[in-house]
């Protein structure tokens, strides 16, 4: 009795020894839990870039409740704009698929954003399974974070290690981990907005000093076009301006992935992204380019990218354009921040396609002055002369005995009337304004068919006339040559990437001759070939050929020949 007594003393104070030492362990672990989420705050919150942010708050959380699996996604309206996950490699990744839908427990998390705490993700009503080779899970712990007064995106933590689930000590490590994720992400979103602004505004004071400078209008667009990728961080640019018809586009500027894919493409606005911008007159966006119902015209051109957005280039006389920047699939969507930036950098390239107009407008008209000097000076001075010096030579004929001196004055008197030929055929096309240029001789229109093609190749091409090609040439075989020569400048500006092209029509012996020699990358071994195939058609029914070859220092030499001969038959 009196050995019990003692004992029962002894076995109640080793029960207290047990129970204070577990709630100084579990003092020990707050202790620990608090030291290593006070840690996690001032990690999170040492960092500026956006990414790295986004980065840390995951890999932070995953440690903070000892989860398997963590994941932040990103919320851009209604569905997941990124997702950033922990614990799954890059295989299972890649195996898994593009961005979640946002179906599921974690669209029951964007449509109800409050904490969710399950041990059994599948008996969830909204448990909407997962897709194949997803690592399976099953405990599940979720927290919204909020920036101000916005929810910015949701963490989501599966997979408690140790088989267990998690509990309410957790969730409050989690929201707390979440209340200084939205202040470092506010940090780090202004941080952004501030150097974007400053990249901005230094690329705008470029493209404004080009401007004045006076500089070529694709070069300043093609300088557009590289700023707006690298501060936007996407991967393909293109601007494409309005043709004169008003119903398409054309495809002026494209760099980066799949540039080629666009370059010299000319589409339908009903149909294309940036038609939809250029009819809306404000920035548009999509998550999937690939998959938008707006694209539906034109060759596949967005194989490997996702979001996208376009802007409208405008001015006080309207829409000239659009500017479109793509990202690879997979990446972060554009923010209305971004699209707002962007549209007023568009109108920096609807400003260099308007000076460069009037600049072009002044030096025409200066051109055009020039030539009505010429021209006059051509007429009431070297025409008189020469009329005046054959007059002379006719009549010094009757005093002339020896045949062959007289042989010699007539042929000189022939030539000068050739030459007065010639002389007024140039005078016919300086004075020839814009519209008569289009419509009239050959030579004209092969000056306006060059001065259209300069648009598209970023430069002008140097052009050789030779011989009466206005008065020698009929109707019929100047419609062929303009054609050859339409044909021969388009398939230079889309396939050669030449920077520089030479024109030549001649008229001698009785033959038109019409050259085009480019310096670019020469004849595919392989392609569509039915332009050229209708050139050689033209040549061959004229009774003339066409030949397509190397030119002298590479690139492509295009000669179509034809007897003016059988311009009777």
């Amino acid at each position: 009795m009196g050995e019990d007594g003692q004992q029962l003393p002894r076995l109640r104070l080793d029960q207290l020894l047990d129970e204070l030492q577990v709630r100084l362990d579990a003092v020990r672990g707050t202790q620990s839990r608090v030291h290593n989420l006070l840690e996690a705050v001032l990690s999170v919150g040492s960092e500026l870039e956006l990414p790295q942010v986004l980065r840390t708050i995951v890999e932070s959380a995953v440690t903070l409740v000892d989860a398997e699996y963590g994941a932040l996604g990103v919320i851009e309206g209604t569905r997941l704009s990124q997702f950033l996950t922990v614990g799954v490699s890059e295989e299972q990744r890649a195996a898994i698929g593009g961005l979640p839908s946002g179906h599921g427990i974690l669209g029951e998390l964007i449509r109800h954003p409050e904490p969710l705490r399950l041990k059994e993700l599948s008996e969830h009503p909204s448990s909407y399974g997962f897709p194949h080779d997803h690592p399976p899970m099953h405990s599940f712990l979720g927290v919204p974070i909020r920036v101000r007064d916005e929810v910015f995106g949701n963490l989501y933590l599966t997979e408690k290690r140790g088989g267990g689930e998690f509990d309410g000590e957790d969730e409050t490590v989690l929201r707390t981990l979440a209340v200084a994720a939205g202040v470092a992400i506010e940090n780090a979103r202004l941080y952004r907005s501030a150097r974007d602004r400053q990249r901005w505004m230094e690329a705008n004071a470029e493209i404004v000093a080009a401007l004045l400078s006076g500089a070529d209008e694709m070069d300043v667009l093609s300088r557009i076009v590289r700023h707006a990728r690298n501060i936007a961080d996407a991967d393909l640019g293109v601007i494409a301006l309005a043709v004169d018809s008003g119903s398409d586009v054309r495809v002026m500027i494209a760099e980066g992935t799949g540039a080629d894919d666009h370059r010299g493409l000319t589409l339908p606005r009903d149909g294309t992204f940036m038609g939809a911008a250029m009819a809306a007159e404000k920035p548009i966006t999509t998550g999937e380019i690939r998959k938008d119902p707006r694209v539906t015209a034109g060759p596949p051109r967005f194989s490997s990218l996702g979001p996208a957005v376009a802007v409208p280039m405008v001015t006080d006389e309207g829409v000239r354009g659009a500017l479109l920047l793509a990202r690879k699939s997979g990446a972060a969507l554009f923010s209305e921040a971004e699209s707002s930036l962007l549209l007023g950098f568009a109108g920096q390239a609807a400003l260099a396609l308007q000076l460069a107009e009037r600049r072009r407008s002044a030096e025409q008209l200066t051109v055009l002055e020039d030539r009505d000097r010429i021209a006059r000076d051509l007429h009431d001075l070297a025409i008189q002369r020469l009329f005046a010096t054959g007059m002379t030579l006719q009549s010094t004929l009757r005093f002339v005995n020896h045949p062959q001196a007289t042989e010699r004055l007539l042929r000189a008197v022939d030539d000068l009337d050739e030459t007065i030929k010639i002389i007024r055929s140039t005078i016919f096309g300086l004075r020839a304004d814009e519209g008569d240029r289009r419509s009239g001789g050959l030579r004209s229109r092969a000056v306006a068919s060059v001065a259209d093609a300069a648009a598209a190749l970023g430069f002008t091409p140097a052009l050789h006339m030779e011989g009466l090609l206005d008065t020698d040439v009929p109707a019929d075989f100047a419609q062929d040559a303009v054609a050859v020569l339409v044909e021969a400048l388009s398939n230079a500006a889309r396939h050669a990437q030449a920077s520089s092209v030479d024109v030549s029509l001649v008229v001698a012996g009785g033959t038109l001759t019409v050259c085009v020699t480019d310096d670019g990358v020469g004849l595919r071994s392989a392609g569509r070939r039915s332009g050229l195939r209708n050139l050689a058609v033209r040549a061959e029914q004229r009774g003339g050929s066409m030949e397509t070859a190397a030119g002298p220092e590479g690139g492509t030499r295009l000669v179509w020949k034809v007897p003016l001969g059988s311009a009777g038959s």
